[in-house]
């Protein structure tokens, strides 16, 4: 996807934006070592090539994507689905203080809001389809490998399980296993993308993985 879509240019207006937002998300704290501002920037330029592609709005796209996990929750804490809520409400007012257009307001908090895995909110626009695709996307391939890997060993769980690691005769549990969270949710993400220019693309990054996953068997044993 990223190699067939143009290179974009935005508006003068939305690069003012776009170097507000990093500067603010970059004041902030980390949910985690993977929601870092690589991982931001990544679901930025998805975002992007996704909106040009569906066209759709970049001003509500373009904000919503940056600032989708300014409230920083860690992924094994209690208020994880509140998190997406909390986002959108830090975002509005982030954009309210730099005098950004209000009529965007509620569709950026919705994108935001329904973002999340976690909030399990009804999707009602492309936008927040975008939004939730490109950060979607940033679980899948290579990149997706990666920080599956260094959430898990930030929060201390174990790679996989000794006796049965791809949960042929168990069911996954990635609280205590962090190879059982490909089987639990990403290797399944790919069928919950909602664009067309997102969804051949996910499933490409999703062929990695389990190649991943069988390279993973033969060293394993």
């Amino acid at each position: 996807m990223e190699q067939r879509l143009p290179v974009l240019v935005l508006s003068e207006p939305l690069q003012q934006l776009e170097n507000h937002c990093r500067a603010f998300i970059l004041s902030l704290v980390s949910a985690d070592v993977a929601h870092d501002i690589t991982h931001i920037e990544r679901v930025v330029r998805v975002a992007k090539q996704l909106c040009f592609a569906e066209d759709a709005s970049m001003d509500v796209v373009l904000p919503a994507a940056w600032l989708h996990d300014c409230v920083a929750v860690a992924k094994n804490h209690l208020d994880r689905a509140k998190a997406s809520t909390m986002a959108a409400d830090k975002a509005i007012s982030f954009l309210a203080s730099i005098g950004y257009d209000s009529q965007y307001f509620d569709a950026i908090h919705h994108a935001i809001v329904a973002h999340s895995f976690s909030a399990n909110i009804a999707i009602e626009s492309v936008e927040a389809q975008i939004v939730q695709d490109a950060d979607r996307m940033d679980a899948l391939g290579a990149i997706g490998v990666s920080r599956c890997m260094k959430v898990g060993g930030s929060i201390g769980r174990n790679l996989y399980h000794p006796d049965d690691p791809f949960c042929a005769h168990r069911s996954p549990d990635d609280s205590l296993y962090t190879l059982d969270h490909f089987f639990i949710k990403l290797l399944h993400i790919a069928q919950s993308m909602n664009t067309p220019s997102a969804k051949a693309e996910a499933v490409r990054r999703t062929e990695y993985m389990q190649v991943f996953i069988e390279q993973l068997k033969s060293e394993i044993g």
